[in-house]
Protein backbone atom coordinates (compact mmCIF):
# COMPACT_ATOMS: atom_id res chain seq x y z
CA UNK A 1 0.00 0.00 0.00
CA UNK A 2 1.26 3.06 -0.98
CA UNK A 3 2.45 5.84 1.74
CA UNK A 4 0.62 9.30 1.43
CA UNK A 5 3.05 12.31 1.73
CA UNK A 6 1.60 16.08 2.22
CA UNK A 7 3.13 19.19 0.98
CA UNK A 8 2.98 22.51 0.21
CA UNK A 9 2.26 23.93 -3.07
CA UNK A 10 5.73 24.89 -2.91
CA UNK A 11 8.58 23.17 -1.00
CA UNK A 12 12.30 23.12 -0.50
CA UNK A 13 14.08 20.47 -2.20
CA UNK A 14 15.57 19.59 1.02
CA UNK A 15 12.44 19.53 2.84
CA UNK A 16 11.14 17.05 0.39
CA UNK A 17 13.52 14.64 0.43
CA UNK A 18 13.29 14.38 4.11
CA UNK A 19 9.71 14.07 3.97
CA UNK A 20 10.05 11.38 1.41
CA UNK A 21 12.62 9.89 3.73
CA UNK A 22 15.45 9.89 0.91
CA UNK A 23 19.08 11.12 0.81
CA UNK A 24 18.56 14.87 -1.03
CA UNK A 25 21.77 14.01 -3.95
CA UNK A 26 18.80 11.12 -4.71
CA UNK A 27 16.35 13.78 -5.43
CA UNK A 28 18.49 16.33 -6.75
CA UNK A 29 19.88 13.98 -9.33
CA UNK A 30 16.13 12.76 -9.98
CA UNK A 31 15.42 16.66 -10.82
CA UNK A 32 18.25 16.88 -13.05
CA UNK A 33 17.47 14.15 -15.07
CA UNK A 34 13.54 16.01 -15.54
CA UNK A 35 15.76 19.33 -16.37
CA UNK A 36 15.17 21.07 -13.31
CA UNK A 37 18.32 22.41 -11.83
CA UNK A 38 17.60 22.64 -7.93
CA UNK A 39 19.70 23.39 -4.99
CA UNK A 40 18.74 21.27 -1.29
CA UNK A 41 17.11 25.24 -0.05
CA UNK A 42 15.57 26.21 -3.40
CA UNK A 43 11.68 25.14 -3.47
CA UNK A 44 10.01 23.57 -5.85
CA UNK A 45 6.28 23.39 -6.82
CA UNK A 46 3.86 20.82 -5.80
CA UNK A 47 3.65 19.57 -9.71
CA UNK A 48 7.29 19.54 -10.41
CA UNK A 49 7.31 17.21 -6.85
CA UNK A 50 4.78 14.74 -8.10
CA UNK A 51 6.07 13.97 -11.72
CA UNK A 52 9.42 13.74 -9.82
CA UNK A 53 8.31 11.37 -7.02
CA UNK A 54 6.61 8.95 -9.43
CA UNK A 55 10.05 8.36 -11.48
CA UNK A 56 12.10 7.23 -8.26
CA UNK A 57 12.09 3.79 -8.09
CA UNK A 58 11.42 1.94 -4.83
CA UNK A 59 9.25 4.86 -3.85
CA UNK A 60 5.92 3.72 -3.01
CA UNK A 61 4.43 7.35 -2.42
CA UNK A 62 1.73 9.44 -3.50
CA UNK A 63 1.76 13.61 -2.60
CA UNK A 64 -1.17 15.49 -1.88
CA UNK A 65 -1.56 19.05 -1.43
CA UNK A 66 -1.97 20.31 2.18
CA UNK A 67 -3.47 23.55 2.91
CA UNK A 68 -1.09 26.28 3.99
CA UNK A 69 -2.64 27.45 7.27
CA UNK A 70 0.46 29.98 8.24
CA UNK A 71 0.66 31.72 5.25
CA UNK A 72 -2.88 32.66 5.38
CA UNK A 73 -2.69 33.66 8.82
CA UNK A 74 0.13 35.43 8.31
CA UNK A 75 -1.67 37.76 5.33
CA UNK A 76 -4.70 37.84 7.54
CA UNK A 77 -2.28 39.00 10.18
CA UNK A 78 -0.93 41.68 7.95
CA UNK A 79 -3.47 43.80 6.19
CA UNK A 80 -2.34 46.36 3.76
CA UNK A 81 -5.64 48.56 3.16
CA UNK A 82 -8.85 48.69 4.44
CA UNK A 83 -9.29 48.95 8.05
CA UNK A 84 -6.98 49.57 10.83
CA UNK A 85 -4.55 52.46 11.22
CA UNK A 86 -1.22 53.00 9.95
CA UNK A 87 2.10 51.55 10.19
CA UNK A 88 5.27 51.44 9.64
CA UNK A 89 7.24 49.67 6.83
CA UNK A 90 8.91 46.52 7.79
CA UNK A 91 11.92 46.36 5.32
CA UNK A 92 14.30 43.51 5.06
CA UNK A 93 17.83 44.44 3.62
CA UNK A 94 19.06 41.14 1.86
CA UNK A 95 21.97 40.35 -0.32
CA UNK A 96 25.02 38.45 -1.01
CA UNK A 97 27.31 38.29 1.47
CA UNK A 98 29.57 41.37 1.78
CA UNK A 99 27.88 43.20 -0.22
CA UNK A 100 27.72 46.28 2.35
CA UNK A 101 24.27 45.07 4.10
CA UNK A 102 25.11 45.44 7.41
CA UNK A 103 27.02 48.10 6.85
CA UNK A 104 24.51 50.12 5.06
CA UNK A 105 22.18 49.51 8.28
CA UNK A 106 24.81 51.15 10.45
CA UNK A 107 24.68 53.86 8.24
CA UNK A 108 21.03 54.24 8.64
CA UNK A 109 20.86 53.25 12.33
CA UNK A 110 24.43 54.00 13.61
CA UNK A 111 24.30 50.35 15.49
CA UNK A 112 27.92 49.02 14.37
CA UNK A 113 26.96 46.18 14.48
CA UNK A 114 29.17 44.32 11.63
CA UNK A 115 32.17 44.56 14.23
CA UNK A 116 30.67 42.39 16.15
CA UNK A 117 29.41 39.44 13.81
CA UNK A 118 32.40 36.42 13.86
CA UNK A 119 34.20 36.96 10.37
CA UNK A 120 32.56 40.20 9.61
CA UNK A 121 29.22 38.07 8.26
CA UNK A 122 25.55 38.61 9.65
CA UNK A 123 24.48 35.33 11.28
CA UNK A 124 21.22 35.69 12.90
CA UNK A 125 17.75 38.25 12.04
CA UNK A 126 18.70 41.86 13.71
CA UNK A 127 15.53 44.24 14.01
CA UNK A 128 15.85 47.77 14.05
CA UNK A 129 14.33 51.06 14.18
CA UNK A 130 14.87 53.70 12.77
CA UNK A 131 13.31 57.56 12.08
CA UNK A 132 13.35 59.91 8.88
CA UNK A 133 11.78 62.77 9.35
CA UNK A 134 8.56 62.07 11.71
CA UNK A 135 8.60 58.76 10.25
CA UNK A 136 9.51 55.37 11.64
CA UNK A 137 11.13 52.31 9.17
CA UNK A 138 11.59 48.96 11.22
CA UNK A 139 14.48 47.43 9.02
CA UNK A 140 15.21 43.21 9.75
CA UNK A 141 18.99 42.43 8.72
CA UNK A 142 18.93 38.71 7.30
CA UNK A 143 22.53 36.54 6.79
CA UNK A 144 24.31 36.62 3.29
CA UNK A 145 25.78 33.44 3.93
CA UNK A 146 24.55 30.55 1.66
CA UNK A 147 23.87 28.19 5.14
CA UNK A 148 21.33 30.82 5.73
CA UNK A 149 19.01 30.63 3.20
CA UNK A 150 16.18 29.57 5.96
CA UNK A 151 16.93 32.81 7.80
CA UNK A 152 16.25 34.79 4.66
CA UNK A 153 13.50 33.23 3.01
CA UNK A 154 11.27 34.01 6.45
CA UNK A 155 13.21 37.31 6.41
CA UNK A 156 10.97 37.74 3.33
CA UNK A 157 7.62 36.84 4.09
CA UNK A 158 8.57 39.35 7.17
CA UNK A 159 8.45 42.21 4.84
CA UNK A 160 6.55 44.80 3.06
CA UNK A 161 9.63 45.75 1.68
CA UNK A 162 13.12 44.37 0.34
CA UNK A 163 15.96 46.50 0.07
CA UNK A 164 18.38 44.60 -2.39
CA UNK A 165 21.99 45.38 -1.81
CA UNK A 166 24.31 44.75 -4.80
CA UNK A 167 28.14 45.87 -4.59
CA UNK A 168 28.62 48.13 -7.49
CA UNK A 169 31.88 46.60 -8.27
CA UNK A 170 30.82 43.07 -7.82
CA UNK A 171 27.76 42.23 -9.54
CA UNK A 172 25.02 40.03 -8.88
CA UNK A 173 26.01 37.24 -7.25
CA UNK A 174 24.17 33.61 -6.40
CA UNK A 175 22.72 34.98 -3.02
CA UNK A 176 21.19 37.83 -4.97
CA UNK A 177 19.40 35.89 -7.10
CA UNK A 178 18.42 33.55 -3.88
CA UNK A 179 17.09 37.06 -2.82
CA UNK A 180 15.39 38.28 -5.71
CA UNK A 181 13.44 35.15 -5.90
CA UNK A 182 12.89 34.88 -2.56
CA UNK A 183 11.08 38.48 -2.30
CA UNK A 184 9.23 37.82 -5.33
CA UNK A 185 7.49 34.33 -3.92
CA UNK A 186 6.49 36.89 -0.76
CA UNK A 187 4.69 39.07 -3.26
CA UNK A 188 6.99 42.36 -1.78
CA UNK A 189 8.50 44.83 -3.66
CA UNK A 190 12.40 45.58 -4.05
CA UNK A 191 14.31 48.55 -3.99
CA UNK A 192 17.44 47.70 -5.17
CA UNK A 193 20.85 49.83 -3.67
CA UNK A 194 23.49 49.84 -5.49
CA UNK A 195 26.52 50.00 -2.57
CA UNK A 196 30.14 50.82 -2.75
CA UNK A 197 29.36 53.32 -5.59
CA UNK A 198 32.07 55.30 -4.58
CA UNK A 199 34.84 52.16 -5.34
CA UNK A 200 36.92 51.32 -7.80
CA UNK A 201 35.84 49.42 -10.41
CA UNK A 202 32.17 50.48 -9.87
CA UNK A 203 29.85 50.66 -12.99
CA UNK A 204 26.38 51.32 -11.75
CA UNK A 205 25.03 50.70 -15.46
CA UNK A 206 26.27 46.81 -15.29
CA UNK A 207 24.48 46.09 -12.11
CA UNK A 208 21.10 47.67 -13.95
CA UNK A 209 21.22 45.56 -16.79
CA UNK A 210 22.31 42.02 -14.97
CA UNK A 211 18.89 43.34 -12.89
CA UNK A 212 17.12 43.53 -15.83
CA UNK A 213 18.44 40.00 -16.67
CA UNK A 214 16.76 38.58 -14.00
CA UNK A 215 13.41 40.72 -14.27
CA UNK A 216 14.21 43.79 -12.19
CA UNK A 217 13.87 46.81 -14.76
CA UNK A 218 15.00 49.66 -13.85
CA UNK A 219 12.34 53.21 -13.48
CA UNK A 220 14.84 54.99 -16.11
CA UNK A 221 14.96 52.02 -18.38
CA UNK A 222 10.59 51.62 -18.73
CA UNK A 223 10.43 49.16 -15.55
CA UNK A 224 9.29 49.61 -12.28
CA UNK A 225 11.64 48.91 -9.84
CA UNK A 226 13.22 51.93 -8.30
CA UNK A 227 17.22 51.57 -7.73
CA UNK A 228 19.63 53.96 -5.66
CA UNK A 229 23.34 54.44 -5.84
CA UNK A 230 24.63 54.86 -2.38
CA UNK A 231 27.83 54.55 -0.28
CA UNK A 232 27.17 53.18 3.18
CA UNK A 233 31.40 53.96 4.00
CA UNK A 234 31.01 57.78 2.88
CA UNK A 235 27.22 57.74 4.05
CA UNK A 236 25.91 59.18 0.52
CA UNK A 237 22.45 58.46 -1.03
CA UNK A 238 21.38 57.15 2.25
CA UNK A 239 18.48 60.32 2.68
CA UNK A 240 17.05 59.25 -1.00
CA UNK A 241 16.99 55.69 -0.26
CA UNK A 242 15.45 56.41 2.98
CA UNK A 243 12.74 58.43 0.70
CA UNK A 244 12.12 55.77 -1.52
CA UNK A 245 10.81 53.86 1.34
CA UNK A 246 8.77 55.94 2.69
CA UNK A 247 7.16 56.45 -1.19
CA UNK A 248 7.16 53.24 -2.45
CA UNK A 249 5.30 52.13 1.69
CA UNK A 250 3.03 54.83 1.16
CA UNK A 251 1.72 53.85 -1.98
CA UNK A 252 0.96 50.14 -0.47
CA UNK A 253 -0.78 51.95 2.16
CA UNK A 254 0.70 49.68 4.95
CA UNK A 255 -2.03 49.72 8.21
CA UNK A 256 -2.84 47.03 10.97
CA UNK A 257 -5.58 46.61 13.19
CA UNK A 258 -5.02 48.01 16.77
CA UNK A 259 -7.65 46.50 18.21
CA UNK A 260 -8.05 43.01 19.64
CA UNK A 261 -5.21 40.35 20.86
CA UNK A 262 -1.73 41.02 20.04
CA UNK A 263 -0.11 39.01 17.24
CA UNK A 264 2.88 38.61 15.40
CA UNK A 265 6.20 36.26 14.74
CA UNK A 266 9.25 35.19 16.92
CA UNK A 267 12.14 36.06 14.36
CA UNK A 268 14.85 34.92 17.05
CA UNK A 269 14.99 33.26 20.13
CA UNK A 270 18.20 32.48 22.64
CA UNK A 271 18.65 31.50 26.18
CA UNK A 272 20.35 34.38 28.11
CA UNK A 273 21.75 33.90 31.94
CA UNK A 274 19.96 35.41 34.61
CA UNK A 275 17.41 35.94 32.26
CA UNK A 276 16.14 32.23 30.70
CA UNK A 277 14.61 32.25 27.38
CA UNK A 278 14.12 34.95 24.96
CA UNK A 279 12.33 35.79 22.24
CA UNK A 280 12.71 38.68 19.78
CA UNK A 281 9.16 39.22 18.25
CA UNK A 282 7.71 41.37 15.59
CA UNK A 283 4.61 43.00 16.33
CA UNK A 284 1.87 42.45 13.50
CA UNK A 285 -1.37 43.47 14.52
CA UNK A 286 -2.94 44.53 18.16
CA UNK A 287 -0.75 46.52 20.88
CA UNK A 288 1.26 44.25 23.46
CA UNK A 289 2.20 45.08 26.51
CA UNK A 290 4.21 44.40 29.61
CA UNK A 291 2.58 41.53 31.45
CA UNK A 292 0.30 40.27 28.65
CA UNK A 293 0.15 36.39 28.10
CA UNK A 294 0.69 35.04 24.89
CA UNK A 295 0.92 32.11 22.98
CA UNK A 296 4.08 31.42 20.73
CA UNK A 297 4.08 27.65 19.20
CA UNK A 298 4.46 24.99 21.45
CA UNK A 299 5.47 27.41 24.54
CA UNK A 300 3.94 30.53 26.47
CA UNK A 301 4.66 33.67 28.39
CA UNK A 302 3.87 35.89 30.49
CA UNK A 303 5.66 38.94 29.37
CA UNK A 304 7.83 40.06 32.52
CA UNK A 305 10.04 42.60 30.68
CA UNK A 306 9.49 44.54 26.93
CA UNK A 307 12.30 45.89 25.57
CA UNK A 308 13.17 47.45 21.91
CA UNK A 309 16.06 45.22 20.17
CA UNK A 310 19.12 48.11 21.67
CA UNK A 311 17.50 47.41 25.71
CA UNK A 312 15.32 50.45 26.00
CA UNK A 313 12.34 49.53 28.48
CA UNK A 314 8.62 49.73 26.94
CA UNK A 315 5.46 49.52 28.23
CA UNK A 316 3.71 48.92 24.56
CA UNK A 317 4.70 47.71 21.16
CA UNK A 318 2.50 48.72 18.58
CA UNK A 319 2.45 46.63 14.78
CA UNK A 320 5.55 46.64 13.17
CA UNK A 321 7.88 46.83 16.08
CA UNK A 322 10.35 44.75 16.79
CA UNK A 323 10.74 43.57 20.59
CA UNK A 324 12.51 41.49 22.82
CA UNK A 325 10.62 39.34 25.27
CA UNK A 326 11.04 37.79 28.77
CA UNK A 327 9.20 34.98 30.85
CA UNK A 328 8.76 32.16 28.25
CA UNK A 329 8.19 28.52 29.92
CA UNK A 330 10.44 27.23 27.27
CA UNK A 331 12.62 28.44 24.49
CA UNK A 332 10.23 29.92 21.57
CA UNK A 333 11.22 28.52 17.92
CA UNK A 334 12.37 30.36 15.04
CA UNK A 335 9.42 30.74 13.17
CA UNK A 336 6.33 30.57 15.83
CA UNK A 337 3.69 32.65 15.50
CA UNK A 338 2.38 34.46 18.41
CA UNK A 339 -0.88 35.58 19.80
CA UNK A 340 -2.39 37.37 22.84
CA UNK A 341 -3.98 35.36 25.16
CA UNK A 342 -6.61 35.93 27.91
CA UNK A 343 -4.13 34.35 31.34
CA UNK A 344 -2.09 31.77 31.89
CA UNK A 345 -4.46 29.22 32.24
CA UNK A 346 -5.93 29.52 29.27
CA UNK A 347 -2.72 29.14 27.10
CA UNK A 348 -1.77 26.06 29.32
CA UNK A 349 -5.16 24.67 27.76
CA UNK A 350 -4.65 25.47 24.71
CA UNK A 351 -1.12 23.80 24.35
CA UNK A 352 -2.28 20.79 25.82
CA UNK A 353 -4.95 20.59 23.20
CA UNK A 354 -2.65 21.45 20.32
CA UNK A 355 -0.30 18.52 21.69
CA UNK A 356 -3.53 15.81 21.61
CA UNK A 357 -4.41 17.11 17.98
CA UNK A 358 -0.33 17.05 17.14
CA UNK A 359 -0.03 13.38 18.45
CA UNK A 360 -3.15 12.12 16.77
CA UNK A 361 -2.04 13.34 13.30
CA UNK A 362 1.66 11.91 13.82
CA UNK A 363 0.11 8.51 14.83
CA UNK A 364 0.40 6.28 11.56
CA UNK A 365 0.51 2.67 10.31
CA UNK A 366 4.09 1.61 8.84
CA UNK A 367 3.29 -1.25 6.65
CA UNK A 368 5.70 -3.88 6.87
CA UNK A 369 7.09 -3.55 3.32
CA UNK A 370 7.78 0.53 4.31
CA UNK A 371 9.44 -1.17 7.36
CA UNK A 372 12.07 -3.66 5.51
CA UNK A 373 13.03 -0.32 2.99
CA UNK A 374 13.54 1.55 5.50
CA UNK A 375 15.97 -0.84 7.61
CA UNK A 376 17.46 -1.69 3.88
CA UNK A 377 18.40 2.02 3.38
CA UNK A 378 20.24 2.34 6.88
CA UNK A 379 22.53 -0.78 6.40
CA UNK A 380 23.58 0.69 3.06
CA UNK A 381 24.22 4.29 4.73
CA UNK A 382 27.29 4.94 7.03
CA UNK A 383 25.98 7.56 9.11
CA UNK A 384 27.81 10.06 11.37
CA UNK A 385 26.27 11.11 14.69
CA UNK A 386 26.16 14.68 15.83
CA UNK A 387 24.88 16.69 18.89
CA UNK A 388 24.07 20.21 17.68
CA UNK A 389 24.34 23.75 20.01
CA UNK A 390 23.25 27.31 18.92
CA UNK A 391 23.34 30.08 20.73
CA UNK A 392 19.69 30.90 18.86
CA UNK A 393 17.12 29.35 17.33
CA UNK A 394 17.50 30.85 13.65
CA UNK A 395 20.92 29.42 13.63
CA UNK A 396 20.49 26.47 15.00
CA UNK A 397 17.85 25.54 11.96
CA UNK A 398 20.23 26.71 9.45
CA UNK A 399 23.29 24.76 11.01
CA UNK A 400 21.21 21.51 10.95
CA UNK A 401 19.59 22.39 7.46
CA UNK A 402 23.05 22.65 6.23
CA UNK A 403 24.38 19.69 7.93
CA UNK A 404 21.42 17.45 6.59
CA UNK A 405 21.88 18.76 3.01
CA UNK A 406 25.65 16.74 2.97
CA UNK A 407 23.95 13.66 2.79
CA UNK A 408 24.42 11.43 0.16
CA UNK A 409 23.51 7.79 -0.89
CA UNK A 410 26.82 6.29 0.93
CA UNK A 411 26.95 8.48 4.36
CA UNK A 412 24.33 10.44 6.42
CA UNK A 413 24.39 13.39 9.06
CA UNK A 414 22.02 11.74 12.24
CA UNK A 415 21.39 14.35 14.68
CA UNK A 416 20.85 12.99 17.73
CA UNK A 417 20.05 15.87 19.60
CA UNK A 418 20.10 19.64 19.12
CA UNK A 419 19.44 22.49 21.57
CA UNK A 420 20.02 26.24 21.76
CA UNK A 421 22.33 27.26 24.39
CA UNK A 422 26.28 26.65 26.33
CA UNK A 423 27.18 22.90 25.94
CA UNK A 424 26.37 20.97 28.91
CA UNK A 425 27.30 17.67 30.96
CA UNK A 426 24.02 16.38 29.19
CA UNK A 427 24.87 16.91 26.07
CA UNK A 428 28.18 14.97 26.68
CA UNK A 429 26.67 11.92 27.84
CA UNK A 430 24.15 12.31 24.98
CA UNK A 431 27.31 12.49 22.49
CA UNK A 432 29.20 9.43 24.41
CA UNK A 433 26.17 6.84 24.35
CA UNK A 434 25.48 7.84 20.54
CA UNK A 435 29.14 7.60 20.10
CA UNK A 436 28.56 11.51 18.19
CA UNK A 437 30.47 14.32 17.43
CA UNK A 438 29.40 17.63 19.34
CA UNK A 439 29.01 20.78 17.34
CA UNK A 440 28.60 24.06 18.93
CA UNK A 441 27.67 27.27 16.71
CA UNK A 442 28.61 30.76 19.11
CA UNK A 443 28.39 28.76 22.50
CA UNK A 444 30.77 27.46 24.86
CA UNK A 445 31.38 24.98 27.54
CA UNK A 446 32.86 24.94 31.13
CA UNK A 447 36.03 23.80 32.19
CA UNK A 448 33.72 20.67 33.87
CA UNK A 449 32.33 19.93 30.71
CA UNK A 450 35.61 19.91 28.96
CA UNK A 451 36.95 17.92 31.03
CA UNK A 452 33.79 15.55 31.34
CA UNK A 453 34.42 15.31 27.51
CA UNK A 454 38.33 14.41 27.83
CA UNK A 455 37.68 11.72 29.80
CA UNK A 456 34.65 10.42 28.01
CA UNK A 457 36.68 10.59 24.79
CA UNK A 458 33.59 12.91 23.53
CA UNK A 459 35.09 15.00 20.29
CA UNK A 460 33.64 18.82 21.18
CA UNK A 461 33.76 21.37 18.72
CA UNK A 462 33.07 25.20 18.78
CA UNK A 463 32.89 27.39 16.10
CA UNK A 464 32.07 31.21 15.58
CA UNK A 465 31.48 30.98 11.67
CA UNK A 466 28.90 28.41 10.34
CA UNK A 467 30.94 27.61 7.05
CA UNK A 468 34.07 26.86 9.11
CA UNK A 469 31.53 23.97 11.07
CA UNK A 470 30.30 22.91 8.04
CA UNK A 471 33.72 22.06 6.16
CA UNK A 472 34.70 20.35 9.37
CA UNK A 473 31.32 18.23 9.42
CA UNK A 474 31.84 17.59 5.64
CA UNK A 475 35.24 16.23 5.97
CA UNK A 476 34.00 13.92 9.28
CA UNK A 477 31.84 12.41 6.43
CA UNK A 478 34.85 11.81 3.88
CA UNK A 479 36.34 9.80 6.63
CA UNK A 480 32.82 7.46 6.25
CA UNK A 481 33.08 7.09 1.99
CA UNK A 482 34.44 3.72 1.31
CA UNK A 483 37.82 4.59 -0.48
CA UNK A 484 37.83 4.02 -4.25
CA UNK A 485 39.91 0.98 -6.03
CA UNK A 486 41.06 1.85 -9.26
CA UNK A 487 42.65 -1.65 -10.91
CA UNK A 488 44.94 -0.78 -13.68
CA UNK A 489 45.66 -4.11 -16.36
CA UNK A 490 49.09 -5.14 -16.44
CA UNK A 491 49.98 -8.13 -18.61
CA UNK A 492 48.87 -11.58 -19.35
CA UNK A 493 50.99 -15.17 -19.04
CA UNK A 494 50.18 -18.81 -20.46
CA UNK A 495 51.42 -21.45 -18.02
CA UNK A 496 53.64 -23.88 -19.51
CA UNK A 497 55.03 -25.90 -16.48
CA UNK A 498 54.34 -25.99 -12.74
CA UNK A 499 57.45 -26.86 -10.76
CA UNK A 500 56.06 -26.58 -6.95
CA UNK A 501 52.25 -26.65 -5.78
CA UNK A 502 51.69 -26.35 -1.91
CA UNK A 503 48.80 -25.54 0.05
CA UNK A 504 49.63 -21.69 0.04
CA UNK A 505 52.47 -21.23 -3.05
CA UNK A 506 52.89 -22.28 -6.37
CA UNK A 507 55.87 -21.95 -8.40
CA UNK A 508 55.22 -22.05 -12.01
CA UNK A 509 56.72 -20.77 -15.07
CA UNK A 510 55.11 -19.98 -18.77
CA UNK A 511 55.35 -16.57 -21.77
CA UNK A 512 54.08 -13.15 -21.67
CA UNK A 513 51.87 -13.32 -23.99
CA UNK A 514 51.08 -9.59 -23.66
CA UNK A 515 51.69 -6.11 -22.01
CA UNK A 516 54.10 -7.33 -19.36
CA UNK A 517 54.00 -10.01 -16.09
CA UNK A 518 55.22 -7.89 -12.89
CA UNK A 519 56.41 -8.32 -9.05
CA UNK A 520 55.03 -7.67 -6.75
CA UNK A 521 51.05 -7.36 -8.00
CA UNK A 522 48.33 -9.20 -8.41
CA UNK A 523 46.87 -11.62 -10.83
CA UNK A 524 43.26 -13.75 -11.57
CA UNK A 525 44.07 -17.26 -12.88
CA UNK A 526 41.74 -18.17 -15.79
CA UNK A 527 41.00 -21.54 -17.13
CA UNK A 528 39.18 -20.39 -20.64
CA UNK A 529 36.99 -18.49 -19.87
CA UNK A 530 35.86 -19.24 -15.98
CA UNK A 531 38.06 -17.89 -13.18
CA UNK A 532 39.61 -20.12 -10.51
CA UNK A 533 41.27 -17.94 -8.16
CA UNK A 534 43.11 -14.43 -7.16
CA UNK A 535 46.97 -14.46 -6.03
CA UNK A 536 49.09 -12.55 -4.69
CA UNK A 537 52.80 -12.73 -7.01
CA UNK A 538 55.31 -12.62 -4.73
CA UNK A 539 58.49 -13.20 -7.33
CA UNK A 540 59.53 -13.54 -10.89
CA UNK A 541 62.32 -15.45 -12.08
CA UNK A 542 63.67 -14.02 -15.81
CA UNK A 543 66.96 -17.04 -16.13
CA UNK A 544 69.01 -17.22 -13.30
CA UNK A 545 68.16 -13.40 -12.40
CA UNK A 546 65.04 -12.29 -10.20
CA UNK A 547 63.33 -9.50 -12.37
CA UNK A 548 60.56 -6.68 -11.34
CA UNK A 549 58.85 -6.72 -14.97
CA UNK A 550 58.89 -9.38 -17.56
CA UNK A 551 57.69 -7.65 -21.10
CA UNK A 552 55.84 -9.41 -24.09
CA UNK A 553 57.45 -12.28 -25.69
CA UNK A 554 59.46 -13.48 -23.01
CA UNK A 555 59.65 -16.29 -20.58
CA UNK A 556 59.59 -16.24 -16.94
CA UNK A 557 59.11 -18.33 -13.78
CA UNK A 558 56.23 -17.04 -11.46
CA UNK A 559 55.92 -17.15 -7.11
CA UNK A 560 52.55 -16.73 -5.56
CA UNK A 561 50.85 -16.74 -2.72
CA UNK A 562 47.15 -18.15 -2.47
CA UNK A 563 44.64 -18.46 0.23
CA UNK A 564 43.81 -21.70 -1.00
CA UNK A 565 45.17 -24.57 -2.87
CA UNK A 566 45.06 -23.66 -6.62
CA UNK A 567 45.12 -27.01 -9.08
CA UNK A 568 47.25 -24.87 -11.56
CA UNK A 569 47.28 -26.86 -15.05
CA UNK A 570 49.61 -26.03 -18.14
CA UNK A 571 47.47 -23.49 -20.44
CA UNK A 572 46.45 -21.68 -17.41
CA UNK A 573 46.28 -17.74 -17.76
CA UNK A 574 47.54 -15.40 -15.46
CA UNK A 575 45.78 -11.84 -15.30
CA UNK A 576 48.11 -9.64 -13.79
CA UNK A 577 46.96 -6.32 -12.32
CA UNK A 578 47.57 -3.75 -9.64
CA UNK A 579 44.59 -1.94 -7.70
CA UNK A 580 45.28 1.55 -6.12
CA UNK A 581 43.12 2.43 -3.58
CA UNK A 582 41.97 5.98 -3.22
CA UNK A 583 40.17 8.24 -0.85
CA UNK A 584 37.09 9.41 -2.09
CA UNK A 585 35.69 13.29 -1.03
CA UNK A 586 32.10 14.46 -1.25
Amino acid sequence: MSRIVQIANTITVGTLAEKLDIPVSKLIGELMKNGVMATVNERVDFDTASIVVGEIEDLDVNLELEKEKSEATHQRAKPKSGKGQARPPVVAVMGHVDHGKTSLLDAICDAKTAQGEAGGITQHISAYQAKHGDRVITFLDTPGHEAFAAIREHGAHLTDLVILVVAADDGIKPQTVEAIRFAKKAGVKIIVAINKIDKEGADANRIKQQLAEHELTVEEWGGETVVVEVSAKAKTGIDKLLDMVILVADLEDLKAEVTGPATGLIIEAHMEKGRGPIGVALVESGILKQGDTLMAGSTYAKVRNLESPLGDKLEKAEPSTPVVLTGFKTLPRFGDEFTVVKNEKEARSLLDNQARNQSKSKSQDISGGELIRMIDKQKQVSELHVVVKADVQGSLKSVIDSLRSLNTEEVAIRIVGSDVGNINEMDVHLAATSQAIIYGFNVEASAATKKIANRDQVSLRTFKIIYELIEDCKNELNKLLKPEIVRTDLGRLIVKGIFKVTKDEVICGGEVTKGKAAAPSKAAIFREDKQLADVEITKLQRGPQEAKEVPSGEMCGVSFNTENRVDLQEGDKLEFYTEETITRKL
